[in-house]
């Protein structure tokens, strides 16, 4: 289920606010549950910041410093539980419910049809014409995260941001092998 939900991470992007993310699950409730907390906040100043010690010159650090030029901000929960059942699926539902028409758009979601099973989603919002931004909610039994990038983001570009940031690369197979003659 990771690489799904790394697969859906990269597939798509929505916009909700900085301040919104926190309110899609109620965090406060959740983490003294939690054994492991992961709280990462990229702002938009961090974001340049980190985009200076991109060169220009090198063609995937230039397309990851073009991407992130328009990205307002990466922010990322994430809780893992020592067992089941430290989060109800209430919580999910709710954050799910928060990420509807209009504004939103669901655009992959997995459900489980058994309790204990792994839950994810993909939201984006857009303004007709390019991805404003994204979240990816995704529960599993004993974790529970949400992504959230803001801001502008070209589709084409967006694959080249994994393995920067500290974004994990997505490995989607080997290009299948080209033939002499080819």
């Amino acid at each position: 289920m990771k690489n799904a939900n790394l697969l859906l991470f990269f597939c798509a992007l929505p916009l909700v606010r900085a301040q919104d993310v926190r309110t899609l699950i109620d965090w406060d409730k959740l983490t003294p549950k939690a054994v492991q907390s992961v709280n990462v906040n990229l702002d938009g100043s961090l974001l340049g910041l980190a985009g200076g010690f991109l060169s220009g010159d090198k063609p995937d650090e230039a397309r990851v410093k073009k991407l992130i030029g328009d990205i307002k901000g990466i922010y990322v929960r994430s809780l893992k539980f020592e067992k089941e059942g430290e989060y109800s699926l209430e919580d999910v539902e709710k954050a799910r419910n928060q990420l509807r028409a209009p504004e939103w758009s669901p655009i992959a979601e997995v459900r489980s049809l058994k309790g204990g099973g792994d839950n994810a989603g993909v939201f984006v919002k857009t303004d007709g014409k390019q991805i404003q931004g994204i979240v990816v909610l995704a529960a599993e039994p004993r974790e529970l995260t949400v992504v959230f990038i803001d801001g502008s983001l070209d589709p084409a570009l967006l694959r080249d941001l994994g393995g920067h940031l500290g974004i994990p690369k997505i490995d989607l197979g080997k290009k299948p092998a080209q033939k002499k003659d080819e």
